[in-house]
């Protein structure tokens, strides 16, 4: 099985430094042995599940998406979302450095561990991921939606499958994210001592907001970038 890694460090203020490795699996794209043996009550599915969450306890005792958070909470829950810290994400090709608050830095890495966790709702998300983009800034992350979004509707229609070129089944995603983002700050609450878990997917949901309010803006905003006449 070849194994996609990132590598994402965090040198603390107080001298001490925190590494997570993330593997995906290359064909399926799900993340491996991120959870650990003995999960927290917070992380079991009937914990504030999701009211649209299509898992049911008795296949399930875990939401994947809660289990795959535990070891953030687990050694990252020290500082308060402000704190400033130092963030290096090692990849293949790349090595990316940015000194950023506690809550940006944990946002980038809860955004690859929510689309690889195995949540039903993330599924979309997981094409991101094989191409993540740490740190990305608001325009960096709508145009990576949009374009893989309609390159999935290109192969949907070379498959002879019903294709959605208007972005209405986009909206539909980020509108179910924007439940279980919300669901999962609730167990985040339960879970942490200080408020950068929490206000790290907040920083995710605000693009829940942002997106179906702003595409149509930003993407007449760059119509000129694909202007191939002139």
């Amino acid at each position: 099985m070849e194994i996609i890694s990132f590598k994402y460090i965090f040198d603390l203020p107080e001298g001490r430094q925190v590494q997570m490795d993330i593997q995906l699996d290359s064909q399926s794209l799900n993340i491996i042995n991120n959870c650990p043996y003995v999960l927290p009550e917070w992380a079991a599915l009937d914990f504030y599940q999701c009211p649209h969450c299509p898992l049911s306890v008795t296949t399930h005792t875990h939401c994947p998406l809660a289990a795959n958070l535990v070891n953030i909470i687990k050694h990252l829950d020290t500082l308060h979302s402000y704190h400033q810290i130092r963030v290096k994400v090692v990849m293949k090709n790349r090595t990316i450095t940015q000194d950023t608050t506690i809550q940006k830095g944990l946002s980038s890495l809860m955004g690859l561990l929510i689309a690889t966790s195995g949540c039903p709702h993330t599924t979309f998300f997981k094409s991101m991921a094989r191409f993540h983009l740490p740190l990305a800034d608001e325009d960096e992350t709508i145009s990576r939606v949009t374009s893989m979004y309609l390159l999935a509707q290109y192969f949907l229609r070379n498959e002879g499958k019903p294709a959605d070129f208007d972005l209405k089944g986009l909206m539909e995603i980020y509108d179910n994210m924007h439940m279980v983002n919300a669901t999962i700050a609730k167990r985040l609450r339960a879970a942490s001592k200080t408020d950068s878990a929490v206000n790290a997917i907040v920083l995710l949901d605000v693009f829940t907001f942002v997106l179906p309010l702003s595409i149509k803006t930003y993407l007449q905003k760059i119509r000129h970038l694909f202007d191939l006449d002139g």
